[in-house]
Protein backbone atom coordinates (compact mmCIF):
# COMPACT_ATOMS: atom_id res chain seq x y z
CA UNK A 1 0.00 0.00 0.00
CA UNK A 2 3.17 1.96 0.67
CA UNK A 3 3.62 2.05 -2.87
CA UNK A 4 0.54 2.76 -4.19
CA UNK A 5 0.39 6.09 -2.21
CA UNK A 6 3.52 6.94 -3.01
CA UNK A 7 2.71 6.63 -6.65
CA UNK A 8 -0.69 8.57 -6.30
CA UNK A 9 1.52 10.72 -4.61
CA UNK A 10 4.32 11.62 -7.08
CA UNK A 11 1.04 11.65 -9.86
CA UNK A 12 -0.79 14.28 -7.78
CA UNK A 13 2.49 16.66 -7.59
CA UNK A 14 2.82 16.37 -11.81
CA UNK A 15 -0.62 16.65 -12.58
CA UNK A 16 -2.58 18.13 -9.64
CA UNK A 17 -0.64 21.12 -9.11
CA UNK A 18 -2.96 23.07 -10.55
CA UNK A 19 -5.57 22.20 -7.93
CA UNK A 20 -3.53 23.40 -4.65
CA UNK A 21 -3.44 27.07 -6.56
CA UNK A 22 -7.14 26.78 -7.29
CA UNK A 23 -8.30 25.83 -3.74
CA UNK A 24 -5.87 28.90 -2.47
CA UNK A 25 -7.60 31.46 -4.63
CA UNK A 26 -10.82 30.03 -3.62
CA UNK A 27 -10.01 30.66 0.03
CA UNK A 28 -9.07 33.76 -0.18
CA UNK A 29 -12.34 34.55 -2.76
CA UNK A 30 -14.12 33.07 0.38
CA UNK A 31 -12.61 35.63 2.69
CA UNK A 32 -13.76 38.63 0.76
CA UNK A 33 -16.81 37.47 -0.11
CA UNK A 34 -20.07 37.92 2.00
CA UNK A 35 -22.80 34.95 2.34
CA UNK A 36 -21.81 33.24 -1.03
CA UNK A 37 -20.76 29.60 0.08
CA UNK A 38 -19.37 28.42 -3.33
CA UNK A 39 -15.91 29.49 -2.62
CA UNK A 40 -16.32 27.57 1.01
CA UNK A 41 -17.56 24.33 -0.68
CA UNK A 42 -15.60 24.68 -4.11
CA UNK A 43 -12.45 23.10 -2.53
CA UNK A 44 -14.28 20.21 -1.78
CA UNK A 45 -15.33 19.68 -4.91
CA UNK A 46 -12.13 19.68 -5.97
CA UNK A 47 -10.67 17.51 -3.58
CA UNK A 48 -13.25 14.80 -5.02
CA UNK A 49 -11.69 15.59 -8.38
CA UNK A 50 -8.65 14.27 -7.62
CA UNK A 51 -9.06 10.53 -7.25
CA UNK A 52 -11.04 10.60 -10.33
CA UNK A 53 -8.54 12.46 -12.17
CA UNK A 54 -5.63 9.99 -10.97
CA UNK A 55 -8.05 7.07 -11.96
CA UNK A 56 -8.32 9.02 -15.20
CA UNK A 57 -3.86 9.22 -16.05
CA UNK A 58 -3.95 5.08 -14.96
CA UNK A 59 -6.35 4.38 -17.65
CA UNK A 60 -4.90 6.22 -20.43
CA UNK A 61 -1.09 5.20 -18.89
CA UNK A 62 -3.18 1.20 -19.19
CA UNK A 63 -1.38 1.46 -15.04
CA UNK A 64 -4.50 -0.98 -14.51
CA UNK A 65 -3.39 -3.78 -17.07
CA UNK A 66 0.30 -3.59 -15.90
CA UNK A 67 -1.45 -3.32 -11.81
CA UNK A 68 -2.45 -7.21 -12.35
CA UNK A 69 1.10 -8.07 -12.72
CA UNK A 70 2.21 -7.09 -9.28
CA UNK A 71 1.10 -8.06 -5.44
CA UNK A 72 -2.17 -6.08 -5.31
CA UNK A 73 -5.42 -6.98 -4.76
CA UNK A 74 -8.41 -5.11 -6.35
CA UNK A 75 -9.25 -4.16 -3.04
CA UNK A 76 -6.28 -2.70 -2.41
CA UNK A 77 -6.41 -0.72 -5.77
CA UNK A 78 -9.32 0.94 -4.88
CA UNK A 79 -8.84 1.51 -1.27
CA UNK A 80 -5.28 3.89 -2.19
CA UNK A 81 -8.01 5.78 -4.45
CA UNK A 82 -10.24 6.43 -1.29
CA UNK A 83 -7.06 7.38 1.09
CA UNK A 84 -5.42 10.00 -1.42
CA UNK A 85 -8.90 11.82 -1.31
CA UNK A 86 -9.62 11.43 2.27
CA UNK A 87 -6.22 13.02 2.67
CA UNK A 88 -6.63 15.77 0.49
CA UNK A 89 -10.23 16.48 2.22
CA UNK A 90 -9.03 16.35 5.42
CA UNK A 91 -5.80 18.98 4.65
CA UNK A 92 -8.89 20.94 2.76
CA UNK A 93 -11.66 21.12 5.56
CA UNK A 94 -8.47 21.78 7.74
CA UNK A 95 -7.20 25.05 6.36
CA UNK A 96 -11.13 26.03 5.13
CA UNK A 97 -11.68 25.77 8.80
CA UNK A 98 -8.47 27.80 10.26
CA UNK A 99 -9.19 30.41 7.82
CA UNK A 100 -13.00 30.89 7.93
CA UNK A 101 -12.47 30.59 12.36
CA UNK A 102 -9.82 33.50 11.44
CA UNK A 103 -12.35 35.21 9.64
CA UNK A 104 -15.68 35.09 11.80
CA UNK A 105 -13.25 36.08 15.11
CA UNK A 106 -12.04 38.93 13.39
CA UNK A 107 -15.12 40.04 12.12
CA UNK A 108 -16.63 39.85 15.63
CA UNK A 109 -19.22 37.13 14.72
CA UNK A 110 -17.31 33.95 15.92
CA UNK A 111 -20.57 31.68 17.29
CA UNK A 112 -18.77 27.61 18.12
CA UNK A 113 -22.35 26.57 16.96
CA UNK A 114 -22.27 28.61 13.54
CA UNK A 115 -19.04 27.44 13.10
CA UNK A 116 -19.63 23.46 13.48
CA UNK A 117 -22.24 23.57 11.34
CA UNK A 118 -20.81 24.67 8.47
CA UNK A 119 -18.12 22.44 9.10
CA UNK A 120 -20.33 19.58 9.15
CA UNK A 121 -21.71 20.40 5.78
CA UNK A 122 -18.17 21.03 4.23
CA UNK A 123 -17.63 17.18 5.17
CA UNK A 124 -20.69 16.05 4.32
CA UNK A 125 -19.95 18.17 1.15
CA UNK A 126 -16.25 16.37 0.74
CA UNK A 127 -17.42 13.01 1.49
CA UNK A 128 -20.18 12.68 -1.30
CA UNK A 129 -18.03 14.91 -3.73
CA UNK A 130 -16.07 11.25 -3.78
CA UNK A 131 -18.62 8.95 -2.74
CA UNK A 132 -21.18 9.86 -5.77
CA UNK A 133 -18.66 9.24 -8.89
CA UNK A 134 -16.06 6.55 -8.13
CA UNK A 135 -18.12 3.18 -7.16
CA UNK A 136 -19.35 4.27 -10.84
CA UNK A 137 -15.81 4.65 -12.46
CA UNK A 138 -14.68 1.29 -11.08
CA UNK A 139 -17.92 -0.53 -12.17
CA UNK A 140 -17.79 0.94 -15.64
CA UNK A 141 -14.33 2.64 -16.33
CA UNK A 142 -13.37 6.49 -16.23
CA UNK A 143 -15.30 7.48 -19.95
CA UNK A 144 -18.60 5.84 -19.31
CA UNK A 145 -18.48 6.74 -15.73
CA UNK A 146 -18.16 10.42 -15.94
CA UNK A 147 -22.00 11.22 -16.16
CA UNK A 148 -21.73 10.65 -12.06
CA UNK A 149 -19.10 13.38 -12.10
CA UNK A 150 -21.98 15.60 -13.49
CA UNK A 151 -24.32 14.82 -10.47
CA UNK A 152 -21.51 15.22 -8.11
CA UNK A 153 -21.28 18.47 -9.31
CA UNK A 154 -24.77 19.54 -9.45
CA UNK A 155 -25.14 17.60 -5.80
CA UNK A 156 -22.02 20.08 -4.42
CA UNK A 157 -23.73 23.37 -5.95
CA UNK A 158 -27.83 22.18 -5.02
CA UNK A 159 -25.27 22.18 -1.33
CA UNK A 160 -24.16 25.43 -1.89
CA UNK A 161 -27.26 27.45 -2.45
CA UNK A 162 -28.92 25.58 0.67
CA UNK A 163 -25.92 26.45 2.54
CA UNK A 164 -25.93 29.93 1.88
CA UNK A 165 -29.62 30.58 2.23
CA UNK A 166 -29.15 28.56 5.81
CA UNK A 167 -26.86 30.78 7.08
CA UNK A 168 -28.04 34.28 5.27
CA UNK A 169 -31.31 33.79 6.76
CA UNK A 170 -30.04 32.80 10.06
CA UNK A 171 -31.62 29.76 10.03
CA UNK A 172 -28.80 27.72 11.65
CA UNK A 173 -29.87 29.82 14.81
CA UNK A 174 -33.12 28.15 15.08
CA UNK A 175 -31.39 24.17 14.24
CA UNK A 176 -30.83 21.84 17.16
CA UNK A 177 -27.47 21.42 16.09
CA UNK A 178 -26.80 18.62 19.69
CA UNK A 179 -28.92 16.65 17.43
CA UNK A 180 -28.19 17.37 13.80
CA UNK A 181 -24.68 17.53 14.15
CA UNK A 182 -23.75 13.87 14.83
CA UNK A 183 -25.87 13.03 12.74
CA UNK A 184 -24.32 15.06 9.59
CA UNK A 185 -21.12 13.44 10.87
CA UNK A 186 -22.14 9.81 11.13
CA UNK A 187 -23.93 10.60 7.80
CA UNK A 188 -20.82 11.48 5.97
CA UNK A 189 -18.79 8.77 7.50
CA UNK A 190 -21.29 5.99 6.39
CA UNK A 191 -21.53 7.83 2.76
CA UNK A 192 -18.06 7.31 2.76
CA UNK A 193 -17.43 4.10 3.71
CA UNK A 194 -20.83 2.50 1.82
CA UNK A 195 -18.74 3.86 -1.53
CA UNK A 196 -15.70 2.62 -0.69
CA UNK A 197 -17.36 -1.17 -0.39
CA UNK A 198 -19.54 -0.57 -3.39
CA UNK A 199 -16.15 0.44 -5.11
CA UNK A 200 -14.04 -2.77 -4.21
CA UNK A 201 -17.30 -5.07 -4.87
CA UNK A 202 -17.08 -3.26 -8.27
CA UNK A 203 -13.42 -3.32 -9.17
CA UNK A 204 -13.63 -7.36 -8.51
CA UNK A 205 -16.11 -7.95 -10.57
CA UNK A 206 -15.27 -5.69 -13.49
CA UNK A 207 -12.62 -7.18 -16.25
CA UNK A 208 -10.00 -4.84 -17.11
CA UNK A 209 -9.57 -4.60 -20.75
CA UNK A 210 -6.39 -5.80 -22.64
Amino acid sequence: MKGLLLKDWYMMQKYCRYYFFVCIAFTVLSIMSKGNMFFIFYPCLLCGMIPVNLLGYDERSRWTQYAGALPYTKAQLVSVKYLIGLFTQIAALTVIGIVQGIKMTVAGGFILNEFLLLMMLLLLTASISSSISLPFIFRYGVEKGRSACYVMIGTVCAGCIIATAVFKENLHNEIPLNGILPVIFLAAIGIYALSWYLSIRFAQKREVPV
